[in-house]
């Protein structure tokens, strides 16, 4: 399908008519910006000379739609009218196992989709050197591709081989209810419920297993930011994932569950400044009453075991026998032909990108899982970041920001085919990525605008992307 064909070009009055609305209307909707002025060849023009005029009815159509929902801050002239995806409800948004650990910043699966499925054919290799928790590998895979992703983040590797891992289904589904079952009794006893069908721990026994739980804590970030039983559950979750076959998902589980314990406002998962008190009463932005945070483990224990057997289900349905290569490094840095030679596709070039870099001094990306480094104990790299919120948005962070990005892509370079698609998903205001693209050797072909909805414990303020759709400059 060509642009043409997709904005759906037609004149003022004919556009006015098929959406019932007058030829007024539709001119205060191009005054105010609110939709695009074009002429018969789908250009976007700023005047336009008589009998040239025509509007987008699918952009319209998407203006008027929300305007229906009290949702059209959202939309502007020369925005994309499919790519902000509106109307779209969280759960194809968080579809099977996208959803199995939050992730500030990523995009949604069907971001990936639509551009996979327009310009990359099945088989075809798609790397994504801002991995991050996996979206596009796990999208890719689901469409017949080989994925590649690297990230210098342990944790961001953990949560991608998690979700692109094959599981025995029911196995998996038996040792993530199992080990909730067994912090759920202990939880139990740690209430003093002293039942006979809580054979755990002699009564004697119960306060060495505590000391000995606590003196496996070294973190006095768990001691602060969880209450005295969530800390426990949690070193005790812990403790019994060595017997299991699936540690890495049960990692996964833990982790999740563990952001969703801590001592904060239920409305503030994502960037809690400091832990409240135990039993402190907030007025909660998200439930709208008073609300004290949550004092054990246990219940987003319950919560996420089913939920996290279900999507893995769910996935295990749609997935293909493509390959998933996940790297643990630098990007600017790796050896990605030494590293594509252990793989499956071995001695093929790189047909793809498709990543989403961070922004410039938005995200500091190690800190936003701190609970998962403590309690695991990975190895931090955040000074191998780039562009993190601690450095600023200066020009000299903005300069080493380039900096970055260009070395990622120049190190890709020599493993991607000469007509190799790359798709750069940025908020770039302060319009970097042209430079981006020349120093990297490559030319923007077009560029994407999207708006950005419902983006989850960020808000739902007006906010917009570009898709930088850029190939080799031969």
């Amino acid at each position: 399908m060509n642009m043409l064909d997709e904005l759906e070009l037609v004149p003022l009055e004919e556009a006015a008519r098929i959406v019932g609305k007058t030829p007024h209307n539709i001119r205060d909707y191009l005054q105010r910006g609110r939709i695009a002025k074009y002429n018969d060849k789908g250009e976007k023009i700023a005047r336009a000379k008589n009998g040239e005029l025509r509007v987008s009815l699918k952009e319209l159509r998407v203006f008027l739609a929300l305007v229906n929902q009290g949702d059209e801050k959202h939309h502007h002239a020369g925005l994309h009218p499919e790519l902000g995806f509106y109307g779209l409800p969280e759960y194809q948004r968080t579809k099977h196992v996208h959803r199995l650990h939050p992730y500030l910043g990523k995009f949604i699966p069907q971001l990936v989709e639509w551009f996979l499925s327009r310009y990359f054919e099945p088989d075809a290799v798609i790397l994504d050197p801002f991995m991050g928790s996996g979206t596009t590998l796990v999208q890719g895979n689901e469409m017949k591709m080989h994925t590649i992703g690297i990230d210098i983040s342990p944790f961001n590797c953990l949560i991608a081989g998690v979700k692109t891992a094959k599981y025995d289904i029911n196995k998996a589904r038996t040792e993530i209810l199992d080990v909730e079952k067994r912090v759920a009794n202990f939880s139990k006893r740690l209430a003093g419920e002293q039942s006979p069908t809580l054979p755990l721990f002699p009564d004697d026994e119960l306060e060495e297993v505590k000391a000995s739980l606590l003196a496996e804590c070294n973190s006095q970030y768990l001691r602060e930011w969880f209450a005295p039983n969530a800390l426990l559950e949690m070193l005790y979750y812990r403790r019994l994932i060595p017997q299991y076959e699936y540690q890495d998902l049960l990692r996964v589980v833990l982790s999740r569950a563990v952001r969703s314990s801590r001592l904060v406002p239920h409305y503030d998962l994502a960037t809690p400044k400091k832990p409240l008190p135990v039993g402190k009463e907030y007025w909660c932005r998200k439930h709208n009453r008073y609300c004290v945070p949550i004092d054990n483990c246990i219940t987003k224990i319950h919560a996420y075991s089913e939920d996290t057997a279900r999507r893995l289900a769910q996935f295990d349905k749609l997935r293909s026998d493509r390959s998933v290569t996940i790297i643990q490094g630098d990007s600017r840095k790796v050896d990605l032909k030494a590293e594509i030679a252990q793989t499956p596709i071995a001695g093929r070039l790189i047909d793809g990108i498709f990543t989403s870099p961070p922004y410039v001094g938005q995200i500091d990306y190690h800190d936003q899982h701190i609970y998962a480094y403590e309690l695991f104990g990975f190895p931090r790299q955040d000074e191998l970041e780039i562009g993190p919120k601690k450095r600023g948005k200066s020009k000299q962070a903005q300069k080493d920001y380039v900096d970055g990005i260009v070395a990622v892509l120049r190190n890709a370079y020599s493993v991607l085919k000469d007509d190799a698609k790359v798709f750069i998903v940025a908020n770039d205001k302060f319009r970097l990525y042209p430079e981006i693209a020349r120093l990297s050797g490559f030319k923007i072909i077009e560029e994407f605008h999207r708006a950005v909805t419902k983006r989850t414990e960020q808000g739902d303020d007006p906010y917009q992307e570009t898709i930088f759709f850029m190939m080799k400059d031969l």
